[in-house]
């Protein structure tokens, strides 16, 4: 009898237990499958106000370049002496344009290998750009030329008084020509009188005289001449002997852009 009363609840059990295994697989059968949605869900987009704004920094302005300068380099083999160098540039029309340099030393140029060096920045004597085209540089090295103060003295006379002097110079052997001859004369400005050459270069300071307002240049032998200047007030004498211990050189053409 209990026996029987056991097995009855077990089987009552299966059967509620089979009943709720049923009823979940038909409520799981019947849950639609869900789907996902096409449409996005819609946030609301960001705003910056004009306080938050972030400003762009500026973009720097393009300065233009500057031309480069006009710049020559005009090189050369220095003459076989000991002196000091006078350097100009001149124009087709053999016109001098530029001093470059006035008894200057070796050690004022650039010292390369073989040769001397120096720049001219294309502009004349009184400090305008020349124009483009082509231009020719050429020295004399001046050697030891002397100076004698001969004192005050009388005004030459007029037959004596010359313009210009011509002297035979020392041979360069660099090159093939002659002795070349210079003409020499006197230039002045308001702080001293010089020895040049006849188209203006300078070669040798005469004196520190200012003011000068004439001055003479006349032959004295084959190697030296006498100079007179005259300052308003007196007349004043001078020697210089050596004139022909220079030696000549050429740089040769160049064009200036």
């Amino acid at each position: 009898m209990l026996k029987s009363r056991i097995a009855d609840h077990r089987l009552q059990i299966v059967t509620l237990a089979f009943c709720v295994v049923f009823a979940a697989i038909a409520a799981a059968q019947e849950s639609p499958t869900p789907t996902l949605s096409s449409t996005p869900e819609e946030f609301p987009s960001p705003s910056v106000s004009p306080e938050e704004s972030v400003p762009l920094s500026p973009t720097p302005e393009q300065t233009p370049s500057a031309s480069p300068a006009r710049s020559v380099r005009i090189s050369f083999v220095p003459p076989p002496m000991e002196g000091t160098i006078s350097l100009g540039v001149y124009d087709e029309a053999g016109k001098l344009v530029r001093v470059l340099h006035q008894n200057a030393q070796l050690n004022d140029f650039a010292i390369g290998a073989d040769a001397l060096a120096t720049r001219w920045d294309g502009k004349d004597d009184g400090h305008q750009d020349s124009p483009s085209g082509r231009y020719h540089a050429r020295g004399y090295l001046i050697g030891p030329l002397k100076r004698q103060d001969l004192g005050e003295s009388s005004p030459p006379s007029t037959e004596s008084e010359a313009n210009v002097v011509k002297v035979r110079l020392v041979r360069n052997p660099l090159r093939k020509d002659k002795r070349p001859v210079v003409e020499l004369a006197i230039g002045f400005d308001s702080e001293e009188s010089y020895l040049k050459t006849s188209d203006g270069l300078p070669l040798f300071k005469v004196s520190e005289t200012p003011n000068v307002t004439r001055a003479g240049i006349a032959a004295k032998g084959e190697n030296a001449v006498d100079v007179w200047q005259d300052d308003g007030t007196s007349v004043h004498q001078y020697r210089i002997s050596n004139v022909d211990q220079m030696m000549a050189f050429d740089c040769g053409d160049f064009e200036l852009k």
